[in-house]
């Protein structure tokens, strides 16, 4: 069932180690088949190096339940699949402990708009959702983390496809794209300028936000419906 879907799920689980975006089991990566309601995700604690595709699970969104596999899905499986039911246009989703976009997450702070490396993936800050309660912490805690990425993005009007990536307050990122390997690409972007940004603030402290003009010519002209970048 769902090979392909599979394939393009391991491989992009593979990339993690390759951009250096997790140590040992502390990520994962899934996909979605949204004409069967199904994701694909990677198995819980399993290295990457020994990581196969039998080792694949296939998990029914709206339940929950796991269809396919003889391993547990990932932890996380829950968070992922709030957000595959609140931003419809999403087919592929990481969630690593990347270092640099951890701090800003522990922090409790978004990571602005400094330059045209942001501008050219994200249109506008990324956002840290507010600290979770005792009570979303005690139950059903997976699901209650991607519940409050869905509120960050309600409460502050903000597009899952213009800004494909978050930050959870004292955890972690996660990113998503139009497929699996679409996903680790911004969250590899996410990381980097997570990075970037950390010096940025350090040389500049009051270092504003770039002019919305720059902002908007680098993303639109990647993005918008009159992109011109690549061919």
């Amino acid at each position: 069932m769902l090979k392909q879907l599979k394939e393009q799920v391991l491989e992009a689980n593979l990339a993690l180690p390759r951009h250096n975006l997790v140590t040992f089991t502390w990520g994962n990566v899934s996909a979605v088949d949204r004409q069967l309601g199904l994701m694909v995700i990677k198995p819980s604690g399993i290295e990457y190096q020994h990581m196969t595709l039998e080792d694949m699970v296939v998990v029914e969104i709206k339940s929950g339940r796991v269809v396919e596999g003889n391993k547990k899905p990932s932890s996380d499986t829950d968070t992922h699949r709030v957000l595959y039911l609140n931003f419809a246009d999403i087919g592929g989703i990481v969630h690593t402990h990347s270092r640099h976009a951890t701090i800003w997450a522990q922090a409790g702070l978004d990571i602005p708009a400094w330059g045209t490396t942001h501008a050219d993936y994200f249109y506008g800050a990324i956002p840290c959702t507010r600290q979770m309660t005792k009570a979303e912490i005690a139950e059903s805690y997976e699901w209650q983390t991607g519940e409050v990425i869905v509120e960050t993005f309600a409460e502050r009007r903000l597009s899952a496809q213009e800004i494909p990536a978050v930050l959870v307050h004292s955890h972690g990122p996660f990113a998503w794209g139009k497929d699996a390997d679409n996903a680790v690409h911004n969250a590899v972007v996410l990381e980097e300028i997570a990075y970037m940004g950390i010096f940025s603030q350090q040389l500049s402290p009051q270092l504003e936000t770039m002019q919305q003009s720059l902002l908007d010519k680098h993303y639109l002209r990647k993005h918008g419906k009159h992109a011109y970048y690549g061919q």
